[in-house]
This record gives C-alpha cells, sequence and structure tokens, in this order.
C-alpha cells in the first residue's frame, strides 16, 4: 500500500466512528433512523442548510436546519428529493478505462492513477502543459474539487481552465470589473431589507439567488410599503406577485433597460449628489443615455411607454433598490450590454453601499479571477474573462490545424456535452482529443466519452462547501460534514489530486516536514508552514494538496476541508476587523487558527464576517476609488440601438423564439440525473401560448416537433398563457441518458444543447443565446 492509501484506510476507520457519534439527534432516541444529520441542499447555489434521517445509505427525510445562520430553516420543495442524487443509479464506484472497442473496463486505483499521469505528462512532455485545458472544478455546492485541482494543474503547467461560468456569467463580469475595478467584484442585494426589489431575466421564486428567497418574496408582496418589479417575457411566479411586470418581448431586454435609465434622466429620478461624490463619468454617460428615443424602445422592446414611466418612477422615488439579473438576460441578445445596463438602474439612482440597497460583500475566497486587458485564448483569439477560457470557444480550440490547440482534458464535476451550447459539435471536437479524463460522481455524457473516468464521493460523503456565500451585513459559511461512508471505492477529490500529484513528481519537498509538525500541534504547524512558504515555492503554489496531504491525516474524516486553513488565513489577512467583529478573537495567525476551528466545529455554519455597509467602498478597486460608470467597448453597441431592429424570430423558416432552459420546480441543472424524481412535468414539456396552440392544431399532452438549425426534438405541449405568443419554452436539466430500473439505458427528455447553435453567441464574452433560439414547430406524427 502506498502512503497515501495508508492514510485513506485510516481517514475512512475514523469516519465509521465519526458518523454515527457527532450528528445531532433529538432526546436520547439511539435508532440510526431517527438521528438528524446536518448537512445542505445542493441544487442550487443558495445551499440551504439542512438536515436529514438515514436508513443505510437511503436519505429518508428532509427538513430545513433553523441553526443555519442564512436560511435559518427555510427550504423549497426540492431539497425533499436529494435522495435522487446521493442513490442515483448510475453512481460510479470504480475506476474505468475505456478499450479499443469504446467499452469500459474496471481498473484499480493504482493502475488509473499512474496511467493517467503518464498520458497527461506526456502531452506536457512532448508539446507543453499548455496544450491541456481544464474544466469544471465544483458544482453549486461542490467547490473544493477546484481547489485541490490547483496541485494537478501546477504540476502539469496548464494554463487555461473554464467552467460553467464561462457560458454565463462572464460578461456580467467584465462589466462589474469595469466600473468596480475587478471582475471577481460584484454587487448583491439586501433584499432582506430593500423598499423595492428588481429582477431582470430572473425568477428567484424557482432560481432564487438569496437566502430565504420565496419568504422574502412574500415579504415584499404583503408589504404596502415596498414594491416588486420584475422584467420578463413570461409570467413566471415571480412576474405574478409584480407590482410592475414589465413583459418585455424574448431579447428586447436592451431596448427596455435604455428606455428606463432614459426616462430616469429624463424624469430627474438620479441621485446627483451621489453620483457627483462617488463616480467617475457621469457626464459622458448622461449624454449617451439621452439619446435613447423612448417611445422607439418602447415599441421595439413591446411595454407600453406609460407603463415603463410608471416602473421607472417606482424605482427611482424608492427610498432604497436592490436588483439581480440572470440567464434570462445574460444568455440573450445583447448579453454583456443588458448586464451593464442593469447596473446602472441602482447607480444613476444611488442605491449602493447602504441597507436595502446593492453592497460589495466579503468571500471567504473568489468565485472567479480577474482577466486583464488583452488577454485571449491561445486559438482563436477571443477574450478571456474572469481568468477562464469561454465556452463557445472550446471546440475551436481543440477541432483544428493550429500548432496551440488542446490536446487533452480534464473534466471534473461537469458535464460539458451535454449543458454547453451546440452538444454535436462538442461531440465532433471531444473526439479529436489525445487524452480524456473525467473525474465525477455519476456516468455522465461527458464521461462517456472519456479515455478514463475517476470516482468521486458525493456531496454528502466527503466534506464540502460552496463559496457562493456573499452578503451583507453579516455573511456566513458551511463547512459540511460526511453523513455517509463513500460509495464502493469512490474517494474525495482531494485524495484523487493528491495522488495524481505524486505519481506525476510533483509533490512539494517540505510535505513530510509539514507532516511531521502538525502531528506535533497546530502552532508547529504554522511555524513551519511559514518556513516553508519562504523556501519552497510549491507550497505556495500547490496550496491546497500540500494542506490536505500535511494537515488532513490530523483532521479524521474531514481532512478534505483542510484547504479551509488557507482560506482561513486569506480572510484573516484580508479583512481581521471584519472577522472579529463576528466573534472569532486573535491577530495574525492566531485568528487565522480560530477562524478554521470555528469553521470545523460549526456544522451548521456560522457567520464569519460582520461589515457596516459602508465599508462597500473600501472594496471599490479603482485607485481612485470611484465607480466607473462610461464603459467605452460598449458605447456604440448602445448607440446602434435607436437604428436596430430586434431580430425576434423574423424568418419564415423559425418563426419561434425558444428559451431553452428554462428553470422549474422539476429541474435543477444536471446535479440530479434520475428522472423519477420529477413528481410532476416528467417529461420537459414545451410550454406553448393558447393562441400558438390553436394555429398549429394542438392541445395538452400532445406531442410537438422543435426544428432547430441544428437538431430536432419532440416534447409534450403545455398550453398556457403564461408565456406570449411567439414564444415557447424547455426546462434544462432533462435530455440525460438514465438507466432503468432493468438496466436498460433510455434518454428521458429534451436535451436543450442538441436545438443550440454556437455561433449564435454575444460578441464580447462569447455567451450563448440560450434564451433566444430561433425553431419552427408542427405537430409531431402520429
Amino acid at each position: 500500500m502506498s502512503d497515501a492509501q495508508d492514510r485513506l484506510a485510516a481517514l475512512r476507520a475514523k469516519r465509521a466512528g465519526a458518523t454515527a457519534t457527532k450528528a445531532p439527534s433529538n432526546g436520547a432516541d439511539t435508532d440510526p433512523t431517527k438521528v438528524w444529520h446536518k448537512t445542505a441542499c445542493v441544487l442550487c447555489s443558495n445551499n440551504c442548510g439542512i438536515e436529514v434521517r438515514l436508513d443505510g445509505r437511503k436519505i429518508t427525510r428532509v427538513r430545513g436546519d433553523k441553526e443555519h445562520p442564512a436560511s435559518k430553516g427555510y427550504t423549497c420543495e426540492k431539497a425533499l428529493r436529494i435522495d435522487y442524487y446521493q442513490n442515483g443509479r448510475d453512481r460510479l464506484t470504480t475506476p474505468l478505462r475505456r478499450k479499443d472497442d469504446g467499452t469500459f473496463e474496471e481498473v484499480s486505483w493504482d493502475v488509473a492513477i499512474a496511467e493517467v499521469a503518464e498520458r497527461l505528462t506526456g502531452i506536457r512532455d512532448s508539446v507543453g502543459g499548455d496544450k491541456i485545458l481544464y474544466y469544471g472544478g465544483g458544482g453549486q455546492g461542490n467547490h473544493f474539487p477546484g481547489a485541490y485541482a490547483r496541485g494537478v494543474l501546477q504540476t502539469l503547467g496548464v494554463k487555461y481552465r473554464s467552467n460553467a461560468l464561462a457560458q454565463e456569467k462572464t460578461g456580467m463580469f467584465w462589466a462589474q470589473g469595469k466600473m468596480f475595478g475587478k471582475q471577481n467584484l460584484g454587487a448583491l442585494g439586501d433584499f432582506e431589507h430593500t423598499d423595492c426589489a428588481v429582477f431582470i431575466g430572473k425568477n428567484p421564486w424557482q432560481s432564487h439567488g438569496f437566502p430565504e428567497s420565496r419568504n422574502e418574496l412574500n415579504k415584499i408582496r404583503n408589504d404596502d410599503e415596498r414594491k416588486l418589479v420584475v422584467m420578463d417575457p413570461r409570467v413566471s411566479e415571480t412576474a405574478a406577485m409584480a407590482d410592475h411586470h414589465l413583459r418585455v418581448r424574448p431579447g428586447t431586454d436592451a431596448w427596455a433597460l435604455a428606455a428606463l435609465l432614459a426616462i430616469m434622466v429624463e424624469e430627474g429620478l438620479t441621485d446627483e449628489r451621489f453620483l457627483a461624490e462617488h463616480c467617475t463619468g457621469w457626464d459622458e454617460l448622461r449624454g449617451l443615455i439621452s439619446g435613447a428615443d423612448i417611445a422607439e424602445c418602447a415599441r421595439k422592446c413591446g411595454i407600453d411607454e406609460a407603463e415603463l414611466r410608471a416602473a421607472a418612477r417606482t424605482m427611482g422615488n424608492a427610498r432604497s433598490l436592490s436588483t439581480e439579473e440572470d440567464l434570462g438576460i445574460e444568455m440573450a441578445p445583447h448579453s454583456t450590454l443588458n448586464s451593464w445596463l442593469q447596473r446602472l438602474l441602482y447607480l444613476i439612482t444611488g442605491n449602493f453601499a447602504k441597507a436595502g440597497g446593492m453592497n460589495l460583500p466579503l468571500r471567504l475566497a473568489p468565485i472567479c479571477g480577474h482577466s486583464g486587458e488583452g488577454e485571449t485564448d491561445p486559438v482563436t483569439g477571443s477574450a478571456m474573462l474572469s481568468g477562464l477560457l469561454a465556452c463557445a470557444a472550446i471546440p475551436d480550440c481543440i477541432d483544428t490545424d493550429h500548432p496551440n490547440r488542446f490536446r487533452g482534458m480534464i473534466v471534473e464535476s461537469a458535464n460539458p456535452l451535454h449543458t454547453l451550447p451546440d452538444s454535436k459539435r462538442f461531440r465532433e471536437a471531444f473526439a479529436k482529443l489525445e487524452c480524456l479524463v473525467v473525474i465525477d460522481v455519476a456516468m455522465t455524457e461527458t464521461a462517456r466519452a472519456a479515455d478514463y473516468v475517476l470516482p468521486a464521493c458525493s456531496q454528502y460523503e466527503k466534506p464540502e462547501a460552496t463559496f457562493f456565500a456573499g452578503e451583507m451585513p453579516a455573511n456566513c459559511f458551511q463547512v459540511r460534514h460526511p453523513i455517509l461512508e463513500p460509495l464502493g471505492d469512490s474517494l474525495p477529490e482531494a485524495e484523487i489530486h493528491s495522488r495524481l500529484v505524486a505519481a506525476m513528481g510533483g509533490r512539494a519537498a517540505s510535505t513530510e516536514t509539514l507532516a511531521g509538525a502538525a502531528q506535533q500541534s497546530r502552532e508547529s504547524f504554522i511555524e513551519a508552514l511559514g518556513e516553508a512558504s519562504s523556501t519552497d515555492p510549491d507550497v505556495g503554489a500547490k496550496l491546497p494538496v500540500v494542506l490536505y496531504d500535511a494537515l488532513g491525516p490530523t483532521m479524521g474524516n474531514m481532512a478534505p476541508a483542510a484547504i479551509m486553513f488557507g482560506a482561513s488565513m486569506q480572510a484573516s489577512m484580508r479583512y481581521p476587523d471584519e472577522v472579529r467583529a463576528a466573534g472569532v478573537e486573535g491577530d495574525g495567525l492566531e485568528l487565522a487558527n480560530n477562524l478554521f476551528d470555528k469553521l470545523m466545529n460549526s456544522p451548521s455554519g456560522m457567520i464569519y464576517s460582520v461589515s457596516e455597509y459602508s465599508q462597500t467602498w473600501d472594496r471599490i478597486a479603482h485607485p481612485d476609488g470611484k465607480i466607473h460608470l462610461f464603459i467605452e467597448e460598449l458605447v456604440d453597441e448602445f448607440r446602434s440601438l435607436n437604428d436596430e431592429e430586434p431580430t425576434g424570430a423574423a424568418s419564415d423558416r423559425f418563426p419561434f423564439v425558444l428559451s431553452a432552459g428554462e428553470r422549474r420546480s422539476s429541474n435543477a441543472n444536471d446535479v440530479v440525473r434520475d428522472p423519477d424524481w420529477r413528481k410532476k412535468d416528467k417529461d420537459g414539456s414545451l410550454r406553448i401560448s393558447p393562441d400558438d396552440a390553436t394555429a398549429l392544431g394542438v392541445v395538452d399532452g400532445d406531442r410537438i416537433r422543435i426544428i432547430s438549425k441544428r437538431g430536432e426534438a419532440e416534447a409534450p405541449a403545455e398550453v398556457t398563457d403564461t408565456v406570449m405568443a411567439g414564444h415557447v419554452t424547455l426546462p434544462h436539466g432533462f435530455g440525460t441518458e438514465y438507466p432503468d430500473p432493468d438496466g436498460e439505458h433510455k434518454i428521458h427528455g429534451v436535451a436543450v444543447n442538441e436545438l443550440t447553435d454556437i455561433e449564435d453567441r454575444d460578441w464580447l464574452s462569447l455567451t450563448p443565446h440560450h434564451k433566444h433560439v430561433r425553431v419552427a414547430l408542427e405537430p409531431a406524427a402520429g
């Protein structure tokens, strides 16, 4: 047995004893099926705290954890069905290697690690590690893998990485970087205290996005002094509650936003004192906005001008305003422009750095990076934003004769062959890779195309956390404890990356010394870590794996959470006063150590920082400390709105606009693959307006054929007036291949990316237009 295997065996033995004894219980009942285990829901970015009961490996009951400082016992109906994730029939239990005939064979971990290391270092040594692309690194609540992968990427010399943010959010990140100084500085709304909540292309009733989303929406709806504004072509659950539902035509959000801003300028709804004291570029921006033709914008977006003016007045006169955008405007025409204009709504009205407004929160670790001007991918020259390669550029960076093309890929906790635009194009490109390694929980569509598949523990079989948390004034963080043993031979990603680094010869020279110091005491480890950081460059470059290898063995079943020691050090150095305000004592490394211990011993999560709203100004990254309102690169696009006519579905061939990827109560990305978890809408219906259904001659339940430039699909019709004529929607998360109880594999529902076209995308960020796919419809034969 290797050292790593010995350590894992010891950790598993400790975990077996710890799981049954550390979980909180109700009363003195020792029946294991009556014990409540603290953890979190992993189906969206909120990661609400929950408690679950187990019967063997089955999660039998779920309830909200009232001790969780953010969700406070709140949860939606999706969390009740997480057993379908935990116990899916396509869970991976042993490493797999592709054979020459295309099928897979089981291999041992030693064989898999050795061969993966050999294949990837072979690419590195022959053409360079920069020809290997890393994709993924974490799901909605699974963020440790992306950090631990750093050791492997450093060892291989990998320079480029990407993930789902690079097909959804990088245009937004770029815009906020221009305005606040860094692309990883994002303002979030204080919806708990706001007087006016504004949601643009977002339905928080289903997509959430802030703590206790549905509770907060109900509070706003039931308070006559508070207002709700929603811009959405659909009558979503949130739009149905709104004081102002701006029912914009699909794909025309830029005109609606331009009109709102122009009305605010024209009617004197701007906060001139705020703009003069805290912003630059207002004079130029005011002139630009005033040039928008309000009446024409209203015509083009399909909203009556009087309705736009009423909504603008509600927002402009509110004592406080919080906004949030989502994929409805980010994955649609004028994506990056939309993100800029949305931010201007709260900035020109002065709703920043205040209670109920927009603030820059502290995070234990950033969820993205920052790319400087002129950073591009090595093949197509497309802009690199937030340190990420644009997803829509990936196929062209593989399927080419360019000398810098990617030859290998590591895909972790992600399924790009199913979730990225134009699946056909991605399959063609991935077939050209010399080596594809997938690390995942389930046998996904991408795993089926891999050369090696390495099984990871589920999020309930290892410590985990999410770094999305960003609230003001108090911010919380939860390090989840494992509640189940790993399934089969699956391993936590920390262990997988540790073994790969060792097999590639990249282990930090100081690891053994640090491990010895950690066995003596935490104080000895801290002192040794400080010394090693100054003499061994691998310590900093591969810190997550170093922490796991050295500190992890002292942490029992929480070893994969060793990375949190690094996060605690970073937080204590960056904002010590805010950490102390949360009740953590100490200075310097003592403060970091105390924060780390508290994080490890707070299974319901803890408040780790407390800020004043005014401290938002301290986080602006521009040297002048001001918000830069004017984004020169988007000026021409804004001006073109006066002359441009919205595309709609302006062709006889494709007369409908499909929003591909609607959030409903019956879907949750690709996290839950078992179709049985859906209590309704099991096949993923195509929502269509009554007028369009009549014109097509279909009724509820009839199957409709959907034809796009790239593919065809069939779905049952759901006739509803929640969508307007000419607009249809399909949910995301369907169309996965999943085994029936008898082992037969079937495709369940429509895989929307069989219909999307990779060429339909934003000019700057390459964000695909998933919410604006042109299609034709006809009744399905039979």
